[in-house]
């Protein structure tokens, strides 16, 4: 399977450089997002738009090089897109709470489309066409809430919370896309999938029996 990564050369501030270049989990976004295809893609390329994009007839994966995305997020998408054999775009439900409630301010990225919110990842089986299907994804949202927030924050219900998702997505072109990336879609994420592999018994069991050990 080949990659084919769209720069988005725009700067943000205060930091001045592109998003591909901050840092994400301890790694510029780049290198992460390499990180996350590597079991997938062995050919690179990048391009300034979908038009620069050699027409060959062969497995294609595209995205926009300012996307955040787990391990999680691309092996289902890839699962699902793979399994199906069309040309997918990924997308989401429109009450899908960790995009309505941290991915949607300060950026146009992620735009809404008739009934679903669409980005700039694509999966092409036999190379990029025009026809392509949305993938909707479900990022697992839960709702975690504040550690110790003052009761002023909170609203009338005195509730303060975060959805953390299980596969995470993000386009980063603010600042505080960084903190979401870093801390909500990333450490929070990585604990919640750790809360929610203890519902499964053998998990449970290899815990106990490394203890015992």
């Amino acid at each position: 399977m080949r990659k084919i990564i769209l720069r988005d050369r725009r700067k943000l501030p205060p930091f001045n450089e592109p998003a591909r270049e901050l840092r994400v989990l301890n790694k510029p976004l780049w290198l992460h997002q390499g990180d996350v295809f590597s079991r997938y893609c062995k050919q690179e390329r990048e391009v300034e738009s979908l038009e620069e994009i050699p027409d060959e007839r062969t497995e294609t994966i595209v995205y926009r090089d300012n996307l955040f995305f787990d391990q999680p997020f691309i092996d289902q998408f890839i699962g699902e897109a793979t399994k199906s054999g069309k040309a997918c775009r990924v997308a989401f439900s429109l009450d899908d709470k960790a995009i309505n409630h941290h991915a949607l301010q300060l950026q146009r990225g992620i735009r809404r489309e008739g009934n679903y919110f669409v980005a700039d990842l694509w999966y092409f089986p036999y190379g990029v066409e025009e026809n392509v299907r949305p993938l909707v994804m479900d990022m697992g949202a839960k709702e975690h809430g504040y550690y110790r927030v003052p009761s002023y924050m909170s609203n009338e219900k005195g509730d303060l919370t975060y959805w953390v998702p299980l596969r995470a997505f993000l386009s980063i072109e603010h600042w505080v896309h960084l903190y979401v990336a870093n801390c909500i879609f990333g450490l929070f994420a990585r604990g919640a999938r750790m809360e929610h592999s203890l519902e499964n018994p053998r998990v449970k069991l290899s815990i106990l029996l490394r203890a015992m050990w």
